[in-house]
């Protein structure tokens, strides 16, 4: 059809083309930033396409946005607050890296754990096409925030990030040592973390622990409960592991684990619920890796959380 016209409105470059009759009446429009095509009239569909075609990227879709489903509908019902998916990896870190007034050394230190949180943060974020749900900065009253806590096939993951500074990294049952640092218990806080986030969401929890830019890793022969992830090959590793969860479990301990009440203390969170099937495929709840039980603390003065050491 002869005679339609598209005209920008919004921001330019951003906003919608909208394609009108020659009375000025819209037929369609074309969103950008969705890279989607409304057709208002159906009759004109051809004619649609064929003036948008010079303005189209690559992979547009044509008709009216997907309907949401009841995970999409209960993300969006949590207030901004109290929704945790919006953290980006580091996020805790941002901020007192700009508001925080720390020694130029500690900022360094900072800077190094940032940048190693934010890389591994990429990767992670990277596994949700394969069905894998990822929050950072997950709070957990009385140990600190987890980096990273990963969903998907083959569990549940509690992620502690340590930078490698290209150094030889060694963990042991108890202590993780980067270089000629002083060991730092890692090893022993994640597994805290990890049960932990067992009690929150009455789901095994594994620990593990992701170097960053380490020269070499060496781990201990006794060290069987904890994952070692690497970004070069932490996609792999948990795509080799055995499938444990069928999407809607996973999409469900995302939605539970998301909302910040689920790791407050006492009658303020939403409690420990199971939302776990048992299926043919994945076996029942029950024989999921459920990660060991924190030792005990050798000196009633332990710090609840580990420093970030050198």
């Amino acid at each position: 059809m002869r005679g339609l016209k598209v005209l920008p409105s919004g921001r330019p470059g951003r906003g919608r083309l909208y394609v009108n009759l020659p009375d000025g009446r819209a037929v369609a429009w074309y969103d950008r930033e969705a890279n989607r095509i409304s057709v208002l009239a159906d009759e004109h569909r051809d004619a649609v396409l064929a003036a948008l075609r010079p303005y189209l990227a690559h992979g547009y879709a044509v008709g009216p946005p997907p309907v949401p489903t009841r995970a999409e509908l209960r993300r969006l019902s949590l207030p901004p607050d109290r929704d945790l998916a919006p953290n980006r990896p580091g996020e805790l870190l941002l901020g007192e890296l700009e508001h925080g007034s720390a020694g130029t050394r500690a900022r360094h230190r900072l800077r190094q754990d940032l940048t190693a949180q934010q890389q591994m943060g990429e990767v992670l974020d990277a596994l949700e096409v394969e069905g894998w749900r990822v929050l950072h900065g997950v709070p957990l009253p009385g140990l600190g925030p987890v980096d990273h806590l990963l969903i998907g096939p083959a569990g549940l993951f509690c992620v502690r990030t340590v930078p490698g500074r290209r150094q030889r990294a060694s963990v042991g049952e108890l202590l993780l040592t980067v270089g000629r640092t002083e060991p730092r218990p890692d090893p022993r806080w994640i597994r805290r973390a990890a049960a932990a986030a067992t009690r929150a969401l009455a789901a095994p929890v594994s620990p593990a622990l992701a170097l960053v830019d380490a020269a070499r890793i060496a781990v201990a022969p006794t060290v069987a409960d904890i994952r070692v992830l690497e970004p070069a090959t932490a996609a792999e590793v948990l795509a080799s592991a055995p499938a444990t969860l069928k999407p809607p479990d996973t999409e469900a301990l995302f939605a539970l684990a998301r909302d910040s009440r689920t790791w407050l203390p006492g009658p303020a969170g939403p409690g420990p619920r199971s939302l776990l099937r048992p299926s043919a495929s994945a076996g029942p709840p029950s024989s999921l890796p459920r990660p060991s039980s924190p030792p005990r603390p050798s000196s009633s003065r332990r710090s609840s959380s580990p420093p970030r050491w050198t």
